[in-house]
């Protein structure tokens, strides 16, 4: 069996990103003083960066599921043009459960960090979490990830 990996977990809005507000169209992305650079910190420590994000916005049908994906893919590009910083992977909750219904995904529930550690073979008690909320530290806790920063 290979060796477990470590990994950085971080929320998106409101600790990476300014939170305005469901964002969705790139123009919007304003990175939060210093966050970038602990991202890259991450990366030359070899760690895993894996961003954690609910977006109920989809679920709202104010934004697309290719939109939130285009966010993404050029918030990635600036972090590396801009930071020289990438983000390894990206999980996000799509459901709002007045509206879809229940889902396992949506943070507090641990579900996107379970399958970020099953995909990535990722050991918890190695790995950090990083969010702006109590859902975020909830979730990270819940997954066995111990050490957690409120942003």
């Amino acid at each position: 069996m290979s060796e477990k990996r470590k990994a950085a977990f971080f929320d998106r809005d409101g600790t990476i990103c300014e939170d305005i507000g469901y964002a969705h169209d790139p123009k919007d992305i304003h990175f939060i003083a210093g966050m970038p650079e602990i991202i890259r910190e991450y990366n030359k420590a070899g760690y895993l960066v894996i961003v954690i994000t609910n977006q109920s916005g989809i679920a709202r049908g104010f934004f697309t599921d290719q939109q939130m994906q285009l966010f993404h893919e050029v918030m990635n590009q600036r972090l590396e043009k801009e930071y020289g910083a990438h983000i390894d992977a990206f999980y996000f909750c799509p459901h709002l459960p007045e509206i879809t219904g229940e889902c396992e995904c949506r943070k507090p529930k641990p579900g996107m960090f379970l399958k970020a550690i099953s995909e990535y073979n990722i050991d918890p008690k190695q790995s950090v979490s990083y969010g702006d909320s109590d859902r975020d530290e909830i979730a990270s806790r819940a997954a066995g990830i111990e050490r957690f920063f409120l942003v």
